[in-house]
């Protein structure tokens, strides 16, 4: 709860009066009442009516997950509350998306943005508000983003005078693996747009702070299957078959050299196999396994040379335990 509250009255600040923050003339803040807007922001974040406004708005949420593009009750929630503030808005952006508008309507156009889709886990605490959805949880804190952007709108709402070009509040759905951010960009969403900020929240944080750094902070992520096929039989005699599950196995070793032994160690990278799937019986060697899981990186570069390497080590492990076959790989 606090944490929101701060939040967006950090971001608020960092987005609309970088001279508060980078200025080192006092005399120019104060002749443009500058150093009076923290203040008033603080202020106004911290009144009850609002506190409340927004934990309500995320517990709301947090009841009711949806998975992207599937955000649908989630955007109606997040439009009523921008027509309640009286702020215009596009709707359907991407699918469930919005994209609101605070301030003058000319430049400069700096946008802050949520996330709304949940994920496709069971929550298991139980609590007053603990997700309707069976199989759905806002696990990621997306609830709390939208919650945070709302106060943010809210407060910049009721500062609206003082605004000296336009805010665009951005909720992008989903960001969970389903490429929301891309469509929005296909969309047009920043064109016109200066500056972006998000921000998330996170558990090792103490409350009541915000934590950066300069440089990356977030790295961007990318997909991948694979289905090695191989040829099923009685686990009594392995050898009249071709195993998948050996072949696979085999891959997801391989795949953790590519960090560990391709990568500079100064340039962080992570490959994680989350999927493995295959048979189905004790004693029955399957025809096939799928294996799936994520890679990320803090460069383009570094992105564009695991994704080669991903499908290069997957192919040449199975070639070489299959006999010969391929595997079919999506990325």
């Amino acid at each position: 709860m606090i944490f929101s509250k701060l939040v967006s009255f950090v971001l608020i600040l960092q987005l609309l009066n970088p001279i508060v923050v980078l200025s080192s003339s006092s005399s120019l803040s104060s002749s443009n009442g500058l150093t009076e807007i923290p203040k008033k922001f603080l202020d106004f974040a911290k009144r009850k009516e609002v506190v409340d406004w927004m934990v309500g708005i995320r517990r709301k949420i947090h009841e009711n997950p949806e998975l992207g593009y599937e955000e649908f009750e989630t955007s109606k929630l997040i439009r009523l509350e921008l027509d309640k503030l009286g702020i215009p808005y596009k709707y359907p952006v991407s699918v469930t998306g919005i994209v609101g508008f605070v301030g003058t309507g000319e430049p400069p156009f700096v946008a802050i943005r949520a996330d709304m889709d949940a994920l496709a886990i069971q929550e298991t605490v139980d609590w007053e508000h603990k997700s309707k959805n069976p199989g759905k949880m806002h696990a990621c804190g997306h609830d709390a983003h939208v919650s945070m952007v709302l106060g943010a709108a809210k407060i910049l709402k009721q500062h609206l005078q003082e605004l000296k070009g336009t805010v665009v509040l951005v909720f992008q759905p989903a960001e969970e693996g389903g490429g929301g951010a891309k469509k929005m960009l296909d969309a047009g969403v920043l064109d016109n747009i200066d500056a972006i900020f998000g921000l998330h929240v996170l558990h090792s944080a103490p409350i009541g702070t915000v934590a950066s750094k300069p440089g990356p902070l977030l790295a961007g992520s990318g997909l991948f299957d694979a289905v090695i096929s191989g040829k099923g039989g009685h686990a009594a005699i392995p050898q009249h078959s071709i195993d998948p599950i050996l072949a696979a196995s085999n891959v997801v070793v391989s795949l953790q050299h590519l960090v560990s032994r391709e990568a500079d160690p100064l340039d962080s990278q992570v490959v994680t196999v989350a999927k493995f799937q295959g048979g189905g019986a004790f004693n029955v060697i399957p025809d096939s396994v799928t294996i799936g899981g994520t890679f990320r990186a803090f460069s383009k570069a570094s992105l564009i040379q695991l994704k080669k390497r991903i499908e290069e080590v997957s192919r040449q492990v199975h070639i070489l335990l299959m006999k010969g076959s391929a595997s079919d790989m999506f990325i």
